[in-house]
């Protein structure tokens, strides 16, 4: 159960921004097999300056189109699943019109016990929630 944030300059529309959110969570389902109702996205747009995102010594430039992706997910996956998923969340991005220099992509590991889906409880440690395989 990936919890995505995903950072934008403003100035794409309400569809676009959809698009955004469906193209990564769709490469998210694909790569990790994970249910299509496990779908917490948060979408933030930021007046322009607001991100800042230089290329890192890589030799790119990124646009104001640059699209800033926070994954959170419980820890397990090997780094090859993870660098299939970033390839595959870069294919489907580009399909939707944004560059590969604008897709950065942040991933932070977590535990079972890390997670709470309401009433101040953790439901993989309760047993409510069965723990998801990786």
């Amino acid at each position: 159960m990936p919890l995505v944030r995903i950072d934008v300059n403003q100035g794409r529309s309400p569809e676009e921004l959809t698009a955004l959110s469906r193209t990564v969570h769709d490469a998210i389902v694909a790569e990790y097999e994970i249910p299509a109702r496990d779908y917490f996205h948060i979408l933030t747009e930021h007046p322009q300056g607001q991100i800042v995102a230089q290329d890192a010594g890589l030799g790119f430039e990124r646009t104001s189109g640059v699209v800033m992706i926070q994954i959170f997910t419980q820890e397990g996956r090997s780094q090859v699943a993870k660098s299939s998923l970033f390839e595959a969340i870069a294919a489907g991005l580009a399909g939707v019109g944004v560059a590969g220099e604008d897709v950065f992509v942040g991933y932070v590991e977590n535990t079972a016990g890390d997670w709470s889906f309401g009433f101040g409880r953790s439901q993989y440690v309760t047993g409510e929630l069965a723990v998801p395989s990786n």
